[in-house]
């Protein structure tokens, strides 16, 4: 009877101590189309989507559901989750390349707007053709709606913060 009770009370602090974990994207080899000829790729180690408080760091391929904490209108916190429990404080993002004319390759973010807000970010990108950091424009989502950013050339990785809801 105690060993139950220890193996349960053990079980229950693991399972605890793994939901609030921060979601970490598992190690993977990315390979992107750069033009008609030419791959990019690289080893992409085990590593958190937010790298620093609200801000997110997606590679290309990747989709994400990012849970937030609302305060005073405002976005107080973000956390990355497995799946949508609570849609309306999730924001689905998902990161793509369209490869289906390698004459004009085109990368795509969407953003799914949860909220009764505008939603605003801003966002930097690193290119295999530049291999340095630039800022983007981005333009605002919509309440309730679906944003599309397109740009016509590869993009290895996007970081997206300073969340503001309007």
């Amino acid at each position: 009877m105690l060993k139950t009770f220890f193996l349960l009370f053990f079980a229950s602090i693991t399972l605890a101590y793994a939901q609030d974990r921060p979601l970490h994207r598992s190690s993977y080899y990315l390979e992107i189309a750069v033009d008609e000829q030419h791959q990019y790729g690289m080893d992409i180690p085990e590593s958190p989507y937010l790298v620093a408080p609200n801000t997110l760091q997606l590679f290309c391929g990747e989709k994400v559901w990012i849970e937030c904490e609302i305060k005073d209108n405002a976005i107080q916190s973000m956390k990355v989750v497995e799946q949508n429990n609570h849609p309306t404080q999730t924001i689905e993002i998902e990161f793509l390349q369209d490869t289906s004319d390698r004459t004009r390759i085109q990368t795509i973010l969407v953003v799914k707007n949860p909220f009764d807000q505008k939603l605003r970010y801003e966002a930097m990108m690193f290119t295999p053709t530049h291999q340095d950091w630039a800022e983007t424009s981005i333009l605002p989502v919509e309440s309730k709606l679906l944003g599309y950013e397109l740009w016509p050339h590869a993009i290895i990785t996007l970081v997206l913060d300073n969340w503001k809801l309007e």
